[in-house]
């Protein structure tokens, strides 16, 4: 078992309960580790017998790129792809932050974290 982490993938979208966010938008952070057998891989250096972060960073973008009020919502929509699209992956963690939050105060990120086993 190993473990492939895509980190710091920035998007900018529009998540968020309030109407402001909805028009405005907010920049984002996403990180996403998965756990699979990499030991095929290892031996034949086929991209074929892996886990592609290049389908990884495509689900993260179309997903976080589509408008939910709330982080977890995401959160669960990219763990469901990441397990049904790539049948390798054992388990996923995602991690979504949304950089410098309207919360009323001097916050650098909020972030929610997930983790789904097949």
């Amino acid at each position: 078992m190993g473990i492939i982490r895509v980190q710091n993938i920035r998007i900018y979208s529009n998540h968020g309960c309030l109407e402001e966010e909805a028009k405005i938008g907010s920049h984002y952070r996403v990180d996403v580790a998965v756990k699979a057998d990499l030991n095929k891989s290892a031996i034949s250096d086929k991209l074929a017998d892996t886990v592609d972060y290049v389908h990884i960073n495509k689900i993260v973008e179309e997903e976080v790129l589509q408008r939910s009020e709330l982080l977890e919502h995401v959160v669960e929509r990219v763990l469901v792809r990441l397990l049904k699209e790539i049948s390798l992956i054992e388990e996923a963690t995602v991690a979504l932050s949304k950089l410098n939050p309207p919360i009323g105060g001097d916050v650098e990120a909020v972030t929610i974290e997930m983790t789904k086993k097949r």
